[in-house]
């Protein structure tokens, strides 16, 4: 028996693994499913926020540099699209999974409120700087990002000039989420490990 070579079937691979250890630990019940699958879609979306930061677009520099320019053309066609698709998904599912987390733990007003509201306790302040954070990078994802993305790869038609604006808006909305991740990161560790609270 090998190991699953499509990306579905690593996935499921792998959940199927944790399932079963939770299962031989006495740890799986609803919430931790939901904490799981949260911290899961997060992995992928910080990873391809990272990829395209700091691989991606380096990458493509250097291959549109390439005489040849075969190589920037399978980036644009067979690379970018693929990973586009994986950043978005997993920007919306690990969005709605970490508020389905904090209704589930009754948090998710204040945290939205950043823990201004009466009697929000003050872990809600840490994990609403996450949401808060988290949100912008979603925003960024699907309102900046996605848009110009769909210009530079030739999904939609643009002048040079707009493709030139979507160039500038691709890389600068990119490394301010690859900025707020990391404080995005911080918040949901201290969030859960009493780091970040006075």
């Amino acid at each position: 028996m090998g190991l699953p070579r499509s990306a579905a079937g690593t996935i499921v691979a792998g959940v199927v693994l944790t399932v079963l250890i939770g299962i031989a630990n006495g740890a799986l019940d609803a919430a931790t499913c939901l904490f799981f699958f949260h911290v899961l879609a997060g992995f992928f979306w910080i990873g391809l926020v990272y990829y395209f930061a700091f691989v991606h677009r380096p990458a493509l520099a250097a291959a549109t540099a390439d005489p040849r320019g075969a190589a920037a053309i399978g980036i644009v066609k067979h690379v970018a699209p693929r990973a586009l698709a994986w950043l978005r998904w997993a920007a919306v599912a690990t969005w709605l999974s970490g508020a389905a987390a904090l209704l589930r733990y009754g948090l998710l007003d204040d945290a939205f409120m950043l823990g201004l509201n009466a009697g929000a306790p003050l872990e809600a302040r840490v994990i609403g700087i996450g949401a808060w954070l988290g949100t912008i990078m979603l925003l960024n994802v699907w309102l900046l990002i996605w848009p110009s993305q769909k210009k530079l790869l030739g999904l939609v038609e643009a002048s040079a000039a707009e493709i030139g604006r979507a160039t500038r808006i691709v890389d600068y909305a990119s490394r301010v989420n690859a900025v707020l991740s990391v404080p995005l990161l911080a918040t949901m560790v201290g969030f859960g490990h009493a780091s970040f609270v006075a």
